[in-house]
């Protein structure tokens, strides 16, 4: 019998561990993972000086980067060094969930480990006679809720229903467990495991939260999980050279997974765009994207100054419940637009959005496009917002378009036919440009050209009056400005 070794200490202990007991050999951006999956929910300090205190953990990786076979590794891990532990799989669907819990069967076969297991393992269940315990969720709120673990480690985030995935944030709580005499806390914690291939997707949402020092992130692609490349191939004229640079010819390089082969042809089958999304792990393809013409590193600039002979001109959304946004655009002599202010704001009453409008002196609008239903009388004044607007003293155009036509106005100024873009965004805007990436067609829908009406479209659609009323030609609306 193989015996099972000591309990790590260090990362290094780690990985050695898991090569002689399980034979399994992981490259360097995957082990950060797995040791953070492993020590930081009970023995922080073994981990690098620059380690962040987010026990959550998310990891972004190429699509056959082996991410749900390192989720089965650290499972298996938690459960036969953490005693008493309960680790529950949620997956992007049940057989998403069964892919990982397949691995975990295969592993738990390894001569060091086999021996403890406890009864017999089923399709859903795995018990460990230290008292550890692993099962299966499916996909439904009922699955998450009244569930209570130490750890939840969900597969494909990308496939998430968000009801389900934000009902699963109260599924954990710390637990004290007992290991050879020594007592210590499990603290409760989640880890998201999946590729990003929407802009709009749950896991961009997740990985975004990252940046909030919430959750801790670990990135890896193609290049990360790549075999040494032996001389059967040469550098120069490869079609992975602007991936890997060499760097997989290097004899220091820890060998990974993926043979180099493999990744050639895999490459060789599809878009650049579904490449450089599910494989490099870089932007995230933007098939169902509205506005596939914005770009940040094209469209976002700086705050910049405003010459005296710059003229004002506004957009604004209304709503209530959902946010009313107005977007600020200064209009230069040569007919470029810089948005370069944003309001974003709910349950607020008209005539304090009059306000912010009115606040500042030194950007008076010559006039603020509107949607045309502005122009419908509330029923309890008989007076419609655009008249209330036009009440203070402000200037409203409300020409009627199509959705379309107006967003095709906007692709115009965005990536015109010919000479350089005419339409840019102060970093001032960071709802707007989120939006801006984030609006898309609804997948559920693929004939239709209506784009999904789910948060992004708000501050688009106050893009969209400004633009429209201000490149549009044709008459306005009668009655529609002073």
């Amino acid at each position: 019998m193989t015996p099972l070794p000591a309990r790590p200490a260090t990362v290094t202990e780690l990985a050695e561990c898991v090569r002689t007991a399980l034979d399994v050999d992981v490259s360097a951006k995957p082990l950060e993972y797995l040791a953070h999956a492993f020590f930081a929910d009970h023995l922080p300090g073994v981990l690098d000086d620059n380690a962040d205190d987010a026990i959550d953990a998310v990891v972004w990786a190429n699509r056959g980067g082996g991410k749900t076979f390192l989720g089965a590794v650290a499972t298996l891990l938690d459960l036969v060094y953490k005693p008493g532990i309960e680790v529950r799989i949620l997956g992007g669907s049940l057989e998403q969930a069964q892919r990982m819990h397949a691995h975990l069967r295969q592993l738990i076969r390894c001569p060091a480990v086999s021996d403890l297991v406890d009864g017999r393992v089923t399709d859903r269940r795995l018990e460990l006679i230290n008292g550890s315990r692993l099962e299966l969720l499916a996909q439904s709120q009922a699955s998450v809720r009244g569930t209570r673990i130490q750890k939840l480690r969900c597969d494909e985030v990308e496939l998430f229903d968000p009801a389900v995935w934000e009902a699963a944030q109260l599924t954990t709580r710390s637990k004290r467990v007992e290991y050879d005499g020594t007592a210590y806390t499990i603290r409760g914690s989640i880890e998201a495991l999946s590729t990003m291939h929407r802009a709009h997707g749950l896991m961009r949402a997740v990985v975004e939260q990252t940046s909030q020092g919430s959750r801790r992130l670990f990135k890896w692609g193609v290049v990360d999980v790549l075999d040494r490349c032996g001389p059967e191939f040469e550098c120069q004229g490869c079609v992975l050279w602007n991936e890997c640079q060499g760097s997989a010819k290097s004899a220091d390089r820890p060998a990974g997974h993926l043979p180099v082969a493999d990744a050639i042809s895999l490459k060789g089958r599809v878009s650049l765009g579904t490449w450089d999304a599910e494989m490099r792990c870089e932007r995230p393809k933007s098939n169902d994207a509205v506005l596939p013409e914005f770009h940040q590193a094209v469209h976002v600039r700086e705050a910049r100054e405003i010459g005296e002979a710059w003229s004002w001109v506004l957009g604004m959304d209304f709503g209530y419940r959902s946010p009313t946004v107005i977007v600020w655009g200064a209009l230069s002599p040569d007919g470029v637009l810089y948005i370069v202010r944003e309001r974003v704001a709910s349950r607020c009453l008209l005539g304090e959005h009059i306000d912010a409008m009115l606040e500042d002196n030194s950007c008076n609008p010559a006039w603020i496009g509107i949607d045309p239903a502005g122009w419908q009388g509330n029923a309890q004044t008989g007076l419609s917002d655009a008249q209330q607007i036009q009440r203070a003293g402000l200037s409203v155009r409300a020409r009627r378009t199509t959705i379309r036509a107006g967003l095709d106005l906007l692709r115009a100024r965005l990536r015109p036919a010919t000479g350089e873009p005419t339409l840019f965004v102060s970093r001032e805007c960071p709802h707007l440009i989120e939006s801006l990436e984030r609006y898309h067609y609804d997948m559920q829908r693929p004939m239709s050209e209506e784009p999904a009406k789910d948060g992004p479209d708000h501050a688009v659609d106050a893009l969209r009056y400004l633009v429209t009323n201000l490149d549009r030609p044709g008459a306005l609306k009668a009655g529609s400005y002073l």
